[in-house]
């Protein structure tokens, strides 16, 4: 993200007492606050009007003078820039001048796109806070959007390579058009209809492009008095259409992205009632939840499914108002899927179910954000009536807290639960904080569980600001506070890194809220005290017991980390990254608890940290990074106190032990010695002023051990001068309180609890900020003076060589001059310099703005960073001639180069990461409610200073000499000998080329000077080192690819030509790596660059309207006629430049690759680069032509392969214009324009339909007819303009000789006429690839398209001997060609003449005979893809003869089943393009085919039930759509149960005994019958996934039928009829019912519960639970359905079948487990009236009596009611509701029944300690003990291991 993003404030409270208009003279739209704060926040007002009239009137000029690049560019950059600094600091009449300029910038229709993606970034951050500008300020035209949009992202030529766009800019687009969409005209919406609903096509692909048309650009937020113009235009029609489809097609995802957004829009204006069981049921089959034991899910569902975010925000819109219908069911949705959230519970379906958690409390805050405390603003406020109530919060939060809880231990982690507890926390602190504690509360007390312990934790600091601020709900909340606090303690463990880290974010984040002051004393002084505030007070007391026993765990903790204990000396010295983790957390938390300590509770654990800092001696790298920490958050705290302490005695110990001078040459120092020096190094990192008393000691130190030896010695030394400097040189703030002022004060006048959990207050935070004082900045010179002059003096003998230096010497030294850089680095103004000019040409001044930071440098003295840059280049020279291999110094030689350059007192990876944490901190401890920046003071602080630390870091700088000469010694180092020292090098050249504007042009001549292959010199590491500068990290710059052809014309060549460099050697796969990764980033970042820069007139005018623009404005002439014809004279002179670099580039390039011995690889590369090259608005120069169809045949297939994309697109690039007529529809038809939208086969579009009477079959009928290619025209409605091609007299001529064609053509016409080239070139296209896995290849397929459609038939003499002899070899490889041919023939065509056409098809019409009976099982695919992409778009009536030929007879049986299957398939794929054009073909298909519904072959009959789909895909339910004219689904299903009837009417099982032969003979009515209900069950499996609409209707009357067939157990043995049976009721259950089609289904249920046979009795069950889970709110809502299904089940219980009885239970406890059914007193007397069936006495029997195997009705009744209680039992399987004792009371009477009544209960009771074990301790409290001990007895007796 963006700084830009980051940096703009939301809106502050404004404070009182303001003066009245700005003395700028302009009232700012929104500025960012928290600039008002810095310490040098008077200067900021004349600083941004300086720069935003030079913004303005530099941005007007470069447009008005025709200057796109570099001025326009770089002054909208510096526009967002001065957002980032000032936020929206400009008045509204510019803001709207700044958005109406970029707008017609972004819209320029041939802008290059990366310069269209940068003003369209721009342009979204202006519009981003929409508050700013209403409606009335600012209007944006819809259409230049559209078209952009659908030239960039429905592209005709990106397919072709001839445009390459960046993967990034389809978001780009759609962001841009969202943040438009609120200022687009009132009558857009009219229009916009207008214009997508001829796309409206459900078959085709055009309807996904309608619906994320309507998605993206409708407008929601128009004001009431407008909504007949908006929304009410298209939401009837949308919403039925969403109603009814059904099987999630991929749009039906994106009209639920818009209606959430028309319902955030406009809460409270449309009744959405009527929808709401509907959309609840969809949003549940969405989360695609597993229900019952064998379900399949299908594949569709799960890729299509809603997005979550979406869905939530739909729900949170409709909740409030007058009818609690929403809450209603969002409680039925959570009580039905609470169980899933079980942590037990595990799948791919738990991240969704995890995101709807988080998400939803969210949205809900969000809306009461927006209705209680949000700024009213122009958009339409949410009306009283439809507010949310505080009922409505209540209820709401009641509903979804128990998931929650269940989700704070998932397996997934606690993160998504926290969120939601925060957000619930702040509506209802008081339901939501208590269940928490009383889950933390244990877990804090158990060991043997640190799961629990990480989660609850996790989940108390995302509610800690609710607990501690209590509030009127809560007002108990603080007390748990310190119990809290005191039992987390133990959390500080050094042998669980996690749970110690939760302790220290969970410690920290309470004592950031709450001020460590011990109040108890208050109790004696003051009696106004409420009761809470009294019990407060007197835990205060315990503060200081708390923090002592911190401070005594960290030091366990210290100890028990030292390296001698970790590890052994051999292993690294650095510390590991968590070790680093803990020392982070360690030094935050204390400097945290610190800061909120009261002073005397301060002195305390300052005493006891210096105690226990000097009676240890630790070692410098782990435990003494720890204890350093811990003592420098005790100085920061308090300085002068501490100092006191530390620095006398650091100071002592050091100038003991320094006394004597041989100390100076150890090279193992004294352990005591190292550890003095840290922590002094240490201690110094606080209040420079503080530090001042003490600077004659700190001196001595210095000198005294700057020069050690040893290097652990002195780089700490090194350290101390560092954080001196940065001490007195920096500007930040001394303290982070949470109150300003901090809290010493007496207890009279100050009541700390008052403050507990209180935010800052932005108008008065008070920051105490460090300013460097002139003494201090006389001090900071004063040590740069002593220590680093006499380094730079001996470096400069050095570098002169006048100077013997040791490499230790060196890197002492080095050491010392790196640290005074950092330490120094905002005192030292920057480096100036000769400026470098003439980089780029530009009319615009491009000058850099310089910000103010805080400080005045001071010129009079020496600029030490210009002295350093000296002496370091000319030490660096020294080193690289004389030691290349001391590789320390040169690293440090290269961070000193990097800091030179660019640092101002902050680095940017650390002000990153530290952005980064702050809103990280944010997001945990933010207010959402009530917004408005009520964060706490320490987060308020941290962001000035981030905003501070951001003024420092921008510095963008312009290049000057010296910049230039270091960035080529970055160059010089980056291509040395030494790996490392490359790889550094490299990373610091990348950070300064993106520093520098255009230093890319000045470098890369240099870069690429390593790669000439004329010159001998170059090593192998300069070569690689060269070639990574070129590649660039994977954030900054490439150089190999600028978007930029100055740049290009020089790279891309020297790549390809660097083959031929000596260095270069393929043996070393280093080498050949990185040539692969430079090819591949080309081709990943290549963006199409312009050729074109024109500007407008309309940029013009508004550009001058910016720049005569007042407050602020700068004296700037208006530009003169003569500079803007200079302007436009460049701008051409600019085009023309493009025109010629592209085509100098093409050539270089074809130099290259044509070099003799040029290794393949790089020939490789060449040709990949050349084929980037291609472009729609240009085509290629004619040696590239030449080259690329000379390819074709090419022995490499990789370049075959390029050729064939890139002579495609040359042939696109060759078409010509056809033209077009307007025509209109209704006229041909004769028929009037409907009245309101009817879809589907209307008269007026009847003349569209494939009709065999009327057929053009001579030449006069062709020309006549009125050809319309696409499938979707006319289906919904006919397009305001409908547009047909002109006759063939009109069209450009065909049949064209050779002097007829330009030279392009003759180059391509010569090759394809030479029948030598085109043998060898079929040979090629018919060679195997990668065995298997070739497909039908659309690149080869558009290459013919494009020879046919070019040329017509000249090719086709020489092509056909080909054609008939590829067509008769069998081979795989062979078919796949012809194929591509063919098909590219069928679609070449469209323009031919009627002669031409109709010898094509006498040629075609035998080919594809034999092709279809040659078929096989390797090629029927791609002869399905040839015919399928024959007929798209192409209008049916011209492909008579294809159709005719494919319906011959495709079932003739000659051979065999496999190409009859074949046949259909191909056959299909023809049909399925044509839709709805071809209702005669689909009749005439289904009449063939109905009386060969009962093949006998599996394969032919799975592919007529795949063909039947298409056939009936036609006939669709949806609304307003006529009634269809292909055939409809209730016809044929009426006619196909009058066969099947001989099934129905028997009773027993049905066998599948049919042979697979034919017998002799005509077989009995019931075995065809069995044949056709296999092919039957195939095509409703098939139409399962794919159609839109289910025809329940008429399927339902075969549900009986399957019932009997399902097999009951889950066995795979089964034969293919019982599986399809049982795969199909799975499906059919799966799908949405509409309302009506409810009490027909359960109807059917209810005939089958009495059918004779158990197997479908059973099934129906299986069936009930699927359908109604997956239907959940249709049932719900209609009472009778849930009575007749309780009456079912219930019924079911008592069957005389066992395991019917049995599932009847299964399915009745999880009815009762999702809320579907209540368990109510009725149920459950008549239950127990079961269980009290008597049952009849046993009789003696006799010997010879067989046992009687049925059981009595008295004992199923019994077994019944046993039954029914154990479902109760097992329908809550995670609590323990009040019924549940009792009845496991009840049920243990019947543990001594007969069976199988003693087995039910044995699995009841085994399954209740299953599921209870976990929280027994909780569940036990439900029961009495009495119930208590016949349980135990129950679980644990004898009789339960019986």
């Amino acid at each position: 993200m963006e700084p830009a993003e980051r940096a703009g404030g939301r809106d502050p409270l404004e404070p009182g007492g303001r003066p009245g208009p700005d003395p700028q003279g302009f009232v700012p739209q929104k500025e960012i606050v928290y600039n008002k704060l810095l310490p040098y926040a008077e200067r900021l007002d004349a600083e941004s009007d300086l720069q935003l009239a030079q913004i303005k009137s530099n941005l007007g000029r470069a447009v008005q003078l025709q200057e796109l690049w570099p001025g326009g560019l770089f002054w909208t950059r510096k526009l967002s820039t001065y957002i980032r600094l000032y936020g929206r600091k400009f008045s509204k009449e510019d803001h709207v001048l700044f958005i109406k300029l970029l707008y017609e910038l972004v819209s320029i229709p041939k802008l290059e796109i990366s310069m269209m993606q940068g003003f369209a970034r721009l342009l979204i951050n202006l519009l981003k806070k929409k508050e700013l500008l209403s409606r009335d300020d600012l209007e944006l035209p819809w259409r230049p959007l559209y078209d952009m949009v659908e030239r960039i992202l429905y592209s005709k030529t990106e397919h072709l390579g001839l445009n390459w766009f960046p993967n990034s800019v389809e978001n780009v687009l759609k962001t841009l058009v969202k943040s438009c969409r609120p200022y687009f005209p009132a009558d857009a919406t009219a229009e916009m209809l207008e214009e997508w609903r001829p796309l409206m096509c459900p078959f085709d692909v055009t309807m996904q492009k309608a619906i994320t048309y309507f998605e993206i650009f409708l407008p929601t937020s128009l004001p009431p008095e407008l909504h007949h113009k908006g929304f009410k235009l298209w939401f009837d029609e949308l919403i039925g259409l969403w109603v009814s489809v059904q099987n999630l097609p991929q749009w039906e995802g994106q009209l639920v992205n818009l209606f959430a957004r028309l319902a955030t829009d406009n809460i409270g204006y449309i009744d959405w009632d009527p929808y709401v069981p509907k959309v609840f049921t969809r949003i549940l089959r969405s989360l695609n939840l597993p229900v019952g034991s064998s379900q399949v899910l299908v594949p569709r569902f799960l890729t299509n499914a809603y997005d979550i975010g979406h869905a939530v925000v739909w729900i949170t819109a409709m909740m409030g108002g007058p009818s609690k219908l929403v809450q209603k069911h969002l409680a039925g949705l959570f009580n039905s899927i609470t169980s899933f959230y079980h942590p037990s519970n595990n799948g791919r379906w738990l991240n969704k179910l995890m995101k709807l958690l988080q998400r939803l409390p969210n949205s809900v805050v969000r809306r009461l954000h927006r209705e209680r405390y949000k700024k009213p603003s122009w958009l339409t406020p949410v009306p009283d009536s439809h507010k949310l109530t505080d009922q409505d919060v209540t209820d709401f939060v009641q509903c979804i807290i128990q998931p929650v809880l269940l989700a704070m231990f998932s397996k997934t982690g606690s993160l998504e639960a926290a969120q939601a507890l925060q957000n619930l926390a702040l509506m209802r602190p008081e339901l939501v904080i208590p269940p928490v504690l009383e889950r933390t509360y244990p877990a804090l007390e158990t060991l043997t569980e640190p799961h629990q312990l990480t989660a609850t934790l996790s989940c108390v600091i995302g509610v800690a600001r609710s607990l501690v601020s209590g509030g009127r709900w809560f007002p108990e909340g603080p007390t748990h506070m310190l119990p809290l606090l005191m039992r987390a303690l133990p959390g500080v463990d050094p042998n669980d890194f996690s749970k110690c880290m939760i302790t220290f974010q969970f410690i920290a984040t309470f004592s950031t809220l709450v001020p460590l002051v011990d109040c108890s004393s208050v109790l004696q002084e003051r009696n106004d005290l409420t009761e809470v505030e009294r019990e407060l007070c007197s835990a205060t007391a315990e503060f200081e017991d708390f923090v002592l026993q911190f401070m005594d765990r960290c030091f366990g903790l210290i100890e028990s980390s030292t390296l001698e204990q970790t590890r052994e000396e051999t292993e690294t010295e650095k510390m590991t990254h968590l070790e680093s983790l803990v020392e982070l957390g360690l030094s935050s938390t204390f400097s945290t608890i610190l800061t909120q300590c009261s002073k005397e509770i301060f002195m305390v654990a300052l005493q006891k940290v210096f105690n226990f800092s000097i009676s240890h001696i630790f070692e410098t790298r782990v435990a003494g990074r720890m204890v350093a920490d811990m003592c420098r958050a005790a100085v920061k705290c308090c300085p002068e106190e501490s100092l006191k302490l530390f620095v006398p005695h650091c100071c002592g110990v050091i100038t003991q032990l320094t006394m004597n001078d041989d100390v100076l040459n150890e090279e193992e120092l004294d352990k005591e010695l190292l550890w003095n020096l840290q922590l002094l190094s240490e201690i110094t990192r606080v209040d420079g002023k503080k530090l001042l008393l003490y600077r004659e000691q700190l001196v001595k130190i210095l000198q005294r051990t700057l020069h050690l030896t040893c290097k652990q010695g002195y780089t700490l030394s090194c350290n101390l001068l560092h954080h001196l400097l940065r001490s007195t040189t920096l500007i930040y703030p001394t303290e982070y309180c949470s109150v300003p002022g901090g809290f010493d004060k007496p207890p009279s006048e100050y009541f700390p609890i008052k403050d507990w959990g209180k935010p800052g207050d932005l108008w008065n935070l008070g920051i105490q900020w460090h300013v460097p004082s002139s003494e201090e900045v006389a001090f900071a010179f004063y040590l740069l003076d002593s220590f680093l002059q006499p380094e730079l003096i001996k470096l400069q003998r050095c570098g002169d060589g006048e100077l013997e230096m040791s490499r230790d010497d060196v890197l002492q030294s080095l050491t010392i001059v790196h640290n005074c850089l950092i330490g120094s680095g905002n005192l030292l103004p920057p480096l100036k310099g000769e400026p470098v000019t003439n980089l780029v040409p530009s009319m615009v001044s491009l000058e850099e703005t310089k910000l103010y930071t805080g400080l005045e440098y001071d010129l009079s003295r020496e600029n030490y960073r210009e002295t350093i840059a000296r002496v370091i280049r000319k030490l660096l020279n020294h080193i690289l001639n004389n030691s290349e291999d001391d590789t320390k110094s040169l690293f440090l030689i290269i961070k000193i180069i990097g800091d030179l350059l660019q640092f101002q007192g902050s680095h940017k990876h650390e002000f990153d990461s530290r952005w980064k944490s702050f809103n990280l901190v944010k997001k945990s401890m933010e207010n959402r409610l009530h917004g408005k920046k009520q964060h706490i003071r320490a987060l308020l602080i941290d962001r000035v200073m981030l905003q501070h630390e951001l003024r420092t870091l921008t510095v963008e700088g312009c290049e000057y000499k010296i910049h230039q000469e270091m960035i080529r010694d970055l160059l010089r180092l980056s291509t040395s000998s030494y790996s490392q020292v490359r790889n550094k090098a490299q990373q610091t050249f990348f950070a300064a080329l993106g520093a520098y504007n255009f230093c890319c042009r000045d470098i890369i001549p240099l870069v690429l000077g390593f790669l000439r292959p004329d010159r001998q010199d170059v090593t192998q590491q300069q070569f690689k080192g060269a070639l990574y500068c070129l590649l660039g990290n994977h954030s900054g710059v490439c150089l190999a690819n600028l978007h930029d052809w100055d740049c290009i014309v020089q790279t891309w060549p020297a790549i390809v030509s660097s083959g031929l460099s000596q260095a270069m050697s393929l043996e070393k796969p280093s080498i050949v790596r990185l040539f692969d990764d430079l090819a591949e980033k080309i081709h990943r970042q290549y963006e199409t660059i312009g050729l074109d820069f024109t500007i407008p007139e309309s940029c013009v005018g508004i550009a001058e309207l910016l720049q005569q623009s007042k407050n602020p404005s700068i004296n700037q002439t208006v530009l003169s006629s003569e500079e803007i014809k200079e302007g436009l004279k460049r701008q051409q002179g600019r085009n023309v430049d493009a025109l010629r670099n592209y085509e100098n580039l093409v050539n270089t390039l074809l130099d290259g690759v044509e070099q003799r011995n040029l290794p393949w690889k790089f020939e490789h590369i060449g040709i990949g680069l050349l084929s980037l090259l291609l472009r729609d608005d240009r085509v290629l120069p004619l040696r590239a032509i030449r080259f690329f169809v000379e390819n074709l045949n090419h022995d490499a297939i990789v370049v075959r392969k390029m050729a064939i994309s890139a002579v495609a697109g040359i042939l696109k690039q060759l078409k010509r214009t056809h033209k077009k007529l307007t025509i209109s529809p209704y006229e041909i038809s004769g028929y009037p324009k409907p009245t309101q939208i009817v879809a589907g086969d209307r008269p007026d579009n009847h003349w569209l339909h494939y009709d065999s009477k009327s057929i053009p079959r001579t030449k006069k009928e062709w020309e006549s007819s009125c050809f319309v290619e696409k499938t979707h025209w006319g289906y919904y409605t006919w397009p305001q303009n409908m547009v047909v091609y002109a006759g063939v007299e009109e069209q450009p001529k065909l049949g064209r000789s050779r002097e007829d064609l330009t030279e392009a053509e003759q180059i391509i016409f010569d090759h394809f006429s030479d029948p030598k080239f085109v043998e060898q070139l079929i040979t090629f296209l018919s060679l195997e690839d990668r065995k298997g896995k070739d497909k039908f290849n659309p690149r080869r397929f558009c290459l013919f398209k494009g020879i046919f459609r070019n040329f017509d038939d000249a090719f086709l003499p020489v092509l056909k001997p080909h054609l008939e002899r590829l067509v008769a070899d069998s081979h795989e490889s062979t078919q796949r060609c012809v194929a591509e041919i063919i098909a590219g023939l069928i679609r070449g065509s469209k323009h031919w003449t009627f002669e031409k056409v109709e010898k094509l098809w006498e040629l075609l019409c035998p080919l594809l005979r034999t092709a279809l009976s040659n078929i096989t099982v390797e090629t029927y695919n791609d002869w399905g893809t040839c015919i399928a992409t024959s007929c798209e778009s192409r209008d049916p009536r011209k492909l008579h003869w294809l159709f005719e030929l494919l319906l011959e007879s495709p079932l003739s049986g000659e051979g065999g089943s496999f190409v009859d299957a074949c046949r259909l398939y191909v056959l299909q794929g023809g049909l399925a393009q044509q839709e709805w054009r071809v209702p005669e073909l689909l009749h005439r298909l289904l009449k063939y085919l109905e009386p060969k519904l009962t093949q006998v072959y599996k394969n032919v009959r799975e592919r007529i039930g795949s063909v039947l789909t298409y056939i009936f895909m036609i006939d669709v339910s949806l609304p307003n759509t006529a009634p269809t004219a292909s055939p409809r689904v209730p016809e044929f299903t009426a006619r196909i149960l009058e066969k099947l009837k001989p099934l129905m009417d028997v009773d027993e099982e049905i066998q599948n005994h049919v042979m697979e032969e034919n017998g002799i003979g005509e077989e009995d009515e019931r075995t065809q019958g069995i044949k056709l209900l296999k092919t039957i069950l195939k095509w409703l499996m098939a139409s399962a996934g794919r159609s839109f609409s289910t025809a329940v209707a008429e399927q339902l009357q075969l549900l009986p039928l399957f019932f009997k067939i399902a097999p009951v157990e889950n066995d795979n043995s089964y034969d293919e009829l019982k599986r399809d049976a049982k795969l199909c009721l799975s499906l059919m259950s799966q799908g949405l019912l509409y309302p009506h089609q409810v009490p027909l289904v359960l109807q059917v249920l209810n005939q089958t519960a009495r059918s004779s046979s158990w197997h479908a009795r059973y099934t129906v069950l299986t069936y009930l639970q699927t359908m109604v889970f997956y239907n959940l709110f249709i049932f719900l809502n209609n009472e009778d359905a849930v009575k007749d299904i309780r009456w079912l089940v219930i019924s079911l219980l008592e069957d005389e079948q066992l395991e019917v009885r049995e599932m009847a239970a299964t399915t009745l406890s999880g009815l009762l487990q999702c809320n579907f059914l209540t368990m109510d007193s009725p149920m459950q007397i008549h239950f127990e009236q079961l269980c009290k069936t008597k049952l009849p006495k046993k009789r003696k029997r006799d010997p010879g009596f067989v046992g009687d195997t049925i059981p009595s009705a008295e004992l199923v009744k019994r077994h019944a009611g046993v039954l029914g209680l154990g479902a109760c039992v097992l329908s809550s399987p995670y609590d323990v509701p009040t019924w549940m004792p009792q009845l496991l009371m009840n049920l243990s009477a019947h543990l001594n029944d007969p069976q199988p009544i003693e087995m039910t209960v044995k699995k009841t009771l085994s399954n209740f300690r299953r599921t209870h074990h976990d929280n027994w301790q909780e569940h036990k409290q439900q029961f009495t003990d009495d119930q208590l001990l016949v349980l135990t007895d129950l679980l644990v007796s004898p009789c339960y291991y019986a």
